[in-house]
């Protein structure tokens, strides 16, 4: 079974998107909710998933599962685009305006890894 070249360029994008979780860090420390515990440990999990799905994604077998993983882990860290929109410190210097625009993206990004289920 052949998967499709759009389906490598989502699985490219999470895995380097997972990657950047253990290089760079502190950006995502920043951005994890306080109410949320253990920072750290999340940003790892986080990261772990998404390059564990980004892989899981190109082996033919897995990638309807990958795909469901995604979705779920979409939703997961929804509470971060609210906590950048609502909280000045998380924003990272966006406008507010590219913040709001962030929070429908995850609903293309949840459709795009529902093509793959």
């Amino acid at each position: 079974m052949n998967l499709p070249w759009h389906l490598y360029v989502m699985a490219f994008v999470y895995f380097i998107a997972g990657l950047n979780h253990f290089r760079n860090p502190r950006l995502y420390l920043k951005i994890i909710p306080p109410y949320f515990p253990n920072p750290k440990l999340l940003n790892q999990i986080s990261g772990l998933a998404e390059i564990i799905l980004g892989i899981s994604l190109c082996i033919p077998v897995l990638s309807s599962y990958a795909a469901w993983g995604v979705i779920a882990l979409l939703i997961a860290i929804f509470p971060t685009h609210l906590y950048m929109y609502f909280d000045e410190k998380a924003r990272m210097g966006l406008p507010k305006w590219v913040l709001l625009l962030r929070m429908p993206l995850q609903l293309v990004l949840i459709f795009w890894a529902y093509q793959y289920t």
